[in-house]
């Protein structure tokens, strides 16, 4: 037998694959993994992992370990843009961010349609704002413990025309008694295409609800839960019953919520519930670690981005 032969009969079978399935399973490990590991593997997987409509969908999902990631997810989640060639449109961050990020991905990639920040400190309402002016195709956005107000609602809502799912999840304090309809109430007036709203540990009343009830007549789906001063009974339920598909009620179970449902005794710092730390401390702390083995096509250019 030839060495040739030997050589093509040892060549794992998963290079056999077509390079669309190949692509499809390579997607699912996320873009850490994607740039820091999968690529290195074979030229086949970097000649894949280097196809912009790779990239067109970005998952910067992590644990939010971020002392044990070797990594500046900044730089990485960039380097993850500049990839897309302005093909982006779903990109989801966890656990890290800022507005200068933010600002980053709005300068090309005015295709995006769904947006995602979860637990990002570091992101301001007035940043989300002058992002998302440069989305006016956004159809999704889920803010999950990221920080927002009701002007912030309403400037979002009048940027994206094409909105029909938006997320903006809190926790509840039990020592937070107050009732606030103004979130509640900017939606209403400037979200009225929506379809699908969650609104985790909201402070609304029955009056807010009654809002967006009123304004959002496309609403199919309605994630009440923790927002213990909306009291469903009488027509308001009613309305509920009759027009969403799939409602879930201040009390219902959280157990299949992804993130931290706990309800707490008192309202403390964000940046002190998740490491103590802020958001540009650790990019700043990482800027010189920034190492992928095997790299040499892509290390050098992380190196040379700067946090502004």
């Amino acid at each position: 037998m030839s060495s040739s032969s030997s050589s093509a009969e040892a060549a794992p079978p998963w290079l056999e694959l077509p390079r669309e399935i190949t692509a499809a399973i390579l997607h699912k490990l996320g873009a850490i993994e994607l740039l820091t590991t999968a690529q290195h593997a074979c030229t086949a997987w970097q000649s894949i992992c280097r196809d912009p409509s790779m990239w067109r969908s970005i998952d910067m999902r992590n644990t939010g370990d971020l002392w044990e990631m070797p990594y500046n997810l900044d730089k990485v989640c960039r380097y993850a843009v500049d990839r897309s060639q302005g093909q982006l449109i779903d990109i989801n961050i966890e656990y890290f961010g800022t507005d200068e990020l933010l600002h980053y991905i709005s300068q090309s990639c005015s295709q995006l349609r769904r947006l995602q920040l979860v637990f990002s400190y570091g992101i301001t309402g007035g940043g989300l704002v002058e992002a998302v002016k440069k989305f006016p195709l956004l159809e999704e956005l889920h803010l999950y413990y990221t920080s927002i107000d009701s002007q912030a609602i309403e400037a979002i809502g009048q940027s994206c025309p094409h909105l029909k799912s938006f997320t903006s999840n809190n926790r509840w304090y039990r020592q937070e008694y107050l009732a606030c309809d103004m979130e509640a109430l900017a939606i209403a007036e400037n979200m009225p295409h929506l379809r699908h709203l969650q609104l985790f540990g909201n402070k609304m009343t029955n009056e807010g609800l009654q809002a967006i009830l009123d304004s959002c007549p496309h609403l199919e789906t309605l994630d009440l839960r923790q927002c213990f001063n909306v009291h469903l009974g009488g027509m308001i339920n009613k309305q509920c019953m009759q027009r969403i598909r799939d409602l879930r009620r201040p009390y219902d179970s959280t157990s299949d919520y992804p993130f931290d449902a706990e309800i707490y005794d008192h309202e403390t710092s964000d940046d002190d519930y998740i490491t103590g730390f802020s958001d540009m401390d650790i990019v700043s702390d990482y800027d010189d670690y920034l190492e992928f083995s095997g790299a040499s096509d892509c290390s050098d250019e992380y190196l040379d981005y700067h946090d502004d």
